[in-house]
């Protein structure tokens, strides 16, 4: 299984490079990402980029729900922003917990906490657009252009920015978000705490 690496990582600030071989050793590569998203159970994993597992390649895997099979996008390209609103139900991965959490901390629970596997229990309030147009390749290099709504859309969103160097902290500062610290209470509940910026 592969080692998720931690910010201030220097694969996490740079951009990715193109994959241009679809072989064999991509395939278990894809795998053992696999493997690390699934075994990210606190908070569970719902998106994982190449550099977060300390190379350097333009992947990402996605796992918007407990049911959902994981995704597998290789070279992605976010060729529109669409913020109609969206006609299909929105996902989330947010636990009942996590909910009265945020509730306690007086966050809103109608704003969607983004955090991330390389960032431990950093969280942050982040404006994304609703939908997606994504051009990619699967596994075997087929090309595929698809649009993404709801939560998935969020996923793929902070997936590409780890793509290109961006951690999801700048758009929190970009937006003149709040951050926060989580941690655990007595109660083995989260416990959410604004970080002065």
């Amino acid at each position: 299984m592969l080692i998720i690496v931690n910010a201030p990582n220097a694969v996490l600030s740079q951009k990715a490079k193109r994959v241009n071989k679809f072989d064999k050793t991509l395939l278990k590569f894809i795998e053992e990402m696999k493997q690390s998203l699934l075994s990210a159970l606190d908070p569970v994993g719902v998106g994982l980029a190449a550099p977060q597992v300390g190379k350097s390649l333009q992947i990402f895997i996605a796992k918007p729900n407990e049911k959902s099979p994981i995704l597998v996008f290789i070279n992605p390209v976010i060729e529109k922003f669409i913020d109609a609103p969206s006609q299909e139900k929105r996902e989330s991965n947010q636990s009942e917990k996590t909910t009265r959490a945020k509730e306690r901390a007086g966050i809103d629970k109608n704003i969607q906490l983004e955090g991330c596997l390389s960032l431990k229990d950093i969280w942050g309030e982040v404006r994304r657009h609703p939908q997606v147009l994504l051009s990619y390749q699967d596994e075997k290099g087929n090309k595929i252009s698809k649009k993404f709504s709801g939560f998935i859309s969020t996923i793929i969103q902070h997936e590409e920015d780890h793509l290109n160097g961006i951690l999801f902290p700048k758009r929190v500062l970009e937006q003149k978000g709040q951050l926060y610290k989580s941690h655990k209470d007595g109660k083995g509940e989260d416990v959410f705490e604004e970080i002065e910026l």
